[in-house]
């Protein structure tokens, strides 16, 4: 039967996408490829899709009606990261059956959501 099998990636429109490219390299690490993108293999098994209300407050305080969530190894070792670049977390929480969250906001006032899975979680 002919289906979606998952998301295959993020593509936005940025007013500096070279400064926005460099900040996600510097502060999350991401590996920016020549042409411009980064690519993940799944450290877990799951990709989440799943549309919000039109009036929902939890992608605040960022205006975009979109969040994105990356999912992390050490949600510390990135906050830390982000931490020595001077990019504080909007918030966390440690606590819940899902596992880690952190939030952060990009320079394009994007709101980021880092989760840590639970470890048994990892190989699902």
């Amino acid at each position: 039967m002919a289906k979606v099998l998952g998301l295959g990636g993020i593509f936005f429109k940025a007013e500096d996408p070279a400064a926005l490219r460099e900040w996600y390299g510097r502060v999350l690490g991401f590996d920016v490829q020549s042409w411009g993108g980064a690519l993940f293999k799944y450290p877990a098994g799951k990709s989440t899709w799943s549309p919000f209300a039109a009036d929902t407050k939890y992608f605040e305080p960022s205006n975009a009606p979109f969040m994105i969530n990356f999912i992390v190894d050490d949600i510390d070792g990135v906050l830390a990261k982000a931490a020595a670049e001077g990019v504080e977390p909007l918030g966390r929480q440690d606590e819940g059956g899902m596992g880690r969250f952190a939030w952060l906001l990009d320079p394009a006032g994007v709101k980021i959501e880092l989760w840590e899975p639970v470890k048994a979680d990892a190989g699902a």
